[in-house]
């Protein structure tokens, strides 16, 4: 059971790794009216979920996962450079980097006698550490089921862009709930597609996310840093 909690410890929105302060374009889309509704948010993540770079995210988690159990950990490097480069703009790259450096830390504050294994793990990995490398370490060290996983990764990245969506839109609290009940599905699918990751996962059709965010480098005024 331990390894279910610390799951739904590091997935739970109180957790001190700053999700909160980004909206991963969204605000951007919001602000262009290309985002308007509902309907246009669950659209939107339905996309991402089938399409994005999050499923990119996902691959790597679970190589890093498979690296660490197999005491590869000289893989640990390279996909955390793998990741670097598939960052588009400058706030994406800053995110994912500030969370993941942020969970590193978390995980050794959270448990001293792992402490020397994860600072062993950060010097494979590098100087940054990416967001999916962190959870990815993290699954290893407390041997976290990786479908549990998958499905709790995926299900706080929704939920963190929901509740972005639900300041911007806005939204009514109910309304965001509902387009997390109604990706539910589809969180399992992809879950259930990744889980065992293939050369083809290692690709997304992340366009617009990156147009999105490069606009919202130079937007006006902003609530999110990405």
């Amino acid at each position: 059971m331990q390894s279910f909690f610390v799951l739904l410890q590091l997935t739970n929105s109180s957790v001190p790794l700053g999700a909160y302060n980004y909206s991963d374009g969204l605000e951007f889309l919001v602000e262009s009216e290309l985002i308007t509704s509902a309907e246009g948010i669950q659209d939107w993540l339905t996309t991402e979920l089938k399409h994005g770079s999050i499923r990119m995210d996902i691959a790597v988690m679970l190589k890093v996962n498979q690296a660490i159990i197999a005491n590869e950990n000289s893989e640990l490097n390279y996909w955390n450079s793998w990741l670097n480069g598939t960052r588009e703009t400058s706030e994406l790259r800053q995110q994912s980097m500030q969370m993941g450096n942020s969970l590193l830390k978390l995980l050794g504050d959270l448990d001293p006698e792992k402490r020397v294994q994860i600072q062993a793990l950060r010097e494979s990995i590098g100087k940054n550490c990416h967001f999916a490398v962190a959870f990815g370490v993290a699954i290893a060290l407390w041997e976290i089921d990786t479908r549990q996983a998958v499905w709790a990764y995926l299900h706080s990245w929704a939920s963190n862009l929901v509740s972005a969506a639900v300041k911007l839109v806005p939204l009514g609290q109910t309304q965001g709930q509902q387009i997390i009940y109604e990706l539910h599905p589809i969180i399992d699918a992809v879950a259930t597609e990744l889980l065992d990751p293939k050369e083809e996962h290692f690709y997304a059709c992340s366009w617009g996310l990156g147009l999105a965010s490069m606009n919202h480098e130079t937007q006006y005024t902003r609530l999110f840093r990405s």
